[in-house]
């Protein structure tokens, strides 16, 4: 499976701890842009008020066996959780073939040690 959770940037050390705590041994990191619900905010540059629609996020992508899932998204949403509007989504996928390139291993093989 994929686990491909958004968040806010300030919870990316708490979250990879997380992850980490829970023997996790590899994760993606991209620096993202965008919004929900709360659809931005306005700021005052120079005196000028102007609107942020898209706001900073941090996505963080996780390959794992499906039996892991529960456990990696459940440390993922107590470590991501501000009890605030934009504290994000995770997003749960199959993945149909993953191959380590280093040593040519296939699917399982592949995401262990």
């Amino acid at each position: 499976k994929k686990i491909e959770a958004i968040i806010k940037p300030f919870k990316l050390d708490e979250v990879k701890e997380a992850l980490h705590e829970v023997g996790l041994q590899g994760i993606t990191v991209i620096e993202a842009k965008g919004f929900g619900r709360q659809k931005g905010h306005t700021e005052l540059y120079r005196g000028a008020e102007y609107e942020v629609r898209l706001l900073p996020k941090v996505k963080v992508e996780v390959a794992c066996a499906g039996a892991d899932v529960d456990r990696l998204a459940e440390a993922i949403t107590s470590a991501a959780n501000t009890g605030t509007i934009g504290d994000g989504k995770i997003f749960v996928s199959s993945l149909d073939s993953v191959t380590r390139i280093r040593t040519g291993e296939k699917n399982e093989q592949a995401l262990s040690g």
